[in-house]
């Protein structure tokens, strides 16, 4: 599809701000006119006093013309400015709203991908970085462009050799100028790069600085960081520098038209073919046609970045999303059937293949095998975090695509070994399954998951912020608030992918309890390295390379799978070391 322009793509990301932008435009417009009638007055009032002319009223009249125009422009500017400044901030704010809205409707992988850092830039950075495009370009570039035009008509209209002369000096600097921007989109795109590489590096240094710490590579991974910053600092520079001589050219040359108005002019003031009123006022106005033009040239700087930063906000806003139903639809079970599904993250390289799994309702069902065989896969499959690339999951009967997303969510409740809480208090964190339970009802879901005891002993108790990510609290202590979270949600389906991998000894007593009353009347799904924890499980279900190898119970699966029996023996002996 044929990209358009960025000045287009501003229109129409601006569409609710249509009418304050053209309001800017036509104050804008006015308002540059405006200020042209003071070099015509200035023109009148040179004549006269060339042509010796006594009359103060005459000199009075064109001061209060240009006066006029004066304020005229200044006023109107002025309003332009204001109203193109709301818009671009009205505008900001609903990009912003857009691409967070959006992103919860991309497949999870989609999102996965893309690192945190530039997810960071775009929506902060580059985002506000249109401030000042929104704001000036499109009252100041069409009114700076047009304003000239009119003041160049008027030349034509006086005499349009010195209309002609008024211009050689703009296509002399306009060549300096354009060796300039002949690469700029290519420049600013890897500026853009540059930065986003040095955000991500930033944001991984930041977050990995523990690890860095533990295992002494201080030295190394802060090389890393340095490289980056010195990199972007550099290719910066060296952007700059290649561009200094010609910006310098073409700014000093493109203003000159008195190189040409004045000795020519003056030749055809003598020769008889230009009178003295026309001169002068060809000189005056000549002096204020380029600045404009300068000024609107300045903004195809602006529209270069524009047009990158709209690419990168659009490559979320156009982005696929997962397609479901919208209207909500009655479920009369929870039984789950996946029926021939084929999955990859990305369109080359497929995960599962071809799996067939049926999960009868109040059941549990246990997912085991060797580490990246697909279980993680087939149970986020489930939850709907992703659609399947073919095959069907259905979810009592019904194509979970006819479901809607967010009906879907709420059938299910997912705690994994990596659980995320959000820099806020313990309760809120707690209250994000359910956001309209009370206090009391995240108390007591707290003490069913075991919570209670050390949230209560904290300085703060329930009101205890937890850091960004739950850095404040251990890694048993995360787990057992998202435990209590899953609790209070009380989904049909629970999913529990590891979720007592970070749980100490001494307290796996307690997290197993809490567990067992979370997932009680539920369909259940576990996802499990340490086999002894899924023994009674209604089913186990062997993955192995994104295929289903067995399905059966614990004894079957001991008797008739040689893979399970394997990782039995495996996991017994283990267990006989530990001991040991």
């Amino acid at each position: 599809m044929k990209q358009k322009s960025p000045l287009l793509r501003i229109w129409e990301l601006g569409k609710s701000e249509h009418g304050r932008l053209s309001g800017a435009i036509i104050s804008a417009l006015i308002g540059v006119l405006g200020g042209v009638v003071p070099y015509i007055a200035a023109a009148q009032v040179i004549i006269g006093m060339v042509n010796a002319n006594q009359d103060l009223t005459y000199y009075l009249i064109w001061c209060g013309v240009g006066l006029a125009g004066y304020l005229v422009r200044t006023l109107l500017y002025n309003f332009a400015l204001a109203l193109s400044h709301q818009a671009a901030f009205s505008i900001l704010k609903e990009i912003r709203q857009r691409v967070l809205k959006k992103l919860p409707k991309l497949p999870l992988g989609t999102v996965m991908d893309t690192k945190s850092g530039r997810l960071k830039q775009i929506i902060v950075d580059q985002v506000e970085s249109m401030e000042t495009t929104l704001a000036h370009l499109l009252p100041e570039m069409t009114s700076n462009i047009i304003g000239p035009v009119c003041v160049l008509i008027y030349l034509f209209v006086l005499d349009w050799r010195m209309a002609l002369l008024s211009l050689v000096s703009l296509p002399v600097g306009m060549v300096f100028m354009m060796a300039i921007m002949k690469g700029y989109s290519k420049d600013w795109e890897g500026a853009v790069k540059t930065t986003q590489e040095m955000n991500e590096t930033i944001v991984e240094y930041i977050n990995g600085i523990e690890v860095i710490k533990a295992f002494n590579q201080g030295k190394h991974s802060y090389a890393k960081f340095s490289d980056r910053v010195k990199a972007n600092a550099s290719y910066y520079y060296n952007w700059m520098k290649r561009c200094q001589f010609n910006m310098s050219l073409a700014y000093s040359i493109a203003p000159t038209t008195l190189i040409t108005v004045l000795p020519v002019g003056w030749l055809f003031y003598r020769t008889g073919s230009l009178t003295a009123e026309t001169f002068l006022t060809c000189i005056i106005l000549s002096l204020g046609l380029v600045a404009p033009l300068l000024k609107a040239m300045s903004f195809v700087d602006n529209l270069a970045k524009v047009g990158t930063t709209v690419a990168s906000v659009d490559e979320f806003l156009e982005g696929e999303e997962q397609q479901h139903a919208a209207a909500p639809i009655k479920l009369t079970s929870h039984d789950i059937s996946l029926q021939n599904v084929s999955f990859g993250y990305h369109a080359d390289k497929e995960i599962l293949h071809g799996v067939n799994l049926n999960i009868p309702t109040g059941s549990m069902t246990a997912l085991v095998g060797p580490s990246g065989g697909g279980k993680s896969t087939i149970a986020k499959l489930i939850a709907g975090f992703w659609d399947v690339n073919s095959g069907t999951i259905t979810l009592g009967g019904i194509d979970i695509k006819n479901i809607p997303l967010e009906q879907l969510y709420e059938q299910t409740a997912f705690v994994s070994q990596d659980n995320f809480l959000f820099d806020d208090t313990i309760l809120e964190n707690i209250r994000m399954g359910r956001r309209t339970a009370s206090d009391q009802e995240v108390e007591a879901v707290a003490k069913a998951a075991g919570c209670d005891s050390f949230i209560r002993a904290l300085a703060h108790g329930y009101e205890t912020k937890v850091g960004g990510g739950g850095t404040h609290l251990s890694g048993g202590e995360r787990q057992r608030i998202a435990i209590a979270r899953a609790m209070l949600k009380n989904a049909p389906i629970v999913i529990l992918d590891e979720a007592t991998a970070y749980i100490d000894p001494e307290n796996e007593a307690v997290i197993q309890k809490a567990v067992a009353k979370l997932i009680q009347g539920k369909t259940v799904i576990v996802i499990a390295h340490r086999l002894s924890t899924i023994t009674d499980a209604d089913q186990i279900v062997v993955v192995q390379k994104g295929r289903i190898e067995a399905v059966g119970t614990h004894e079957t699966l001991l008797a008739d799978c040689p893979l399970y029996h394997a990782m039995w023996q495996a996991h017994i002996g283990t267990k006989d070391g530990d001991a040991a």
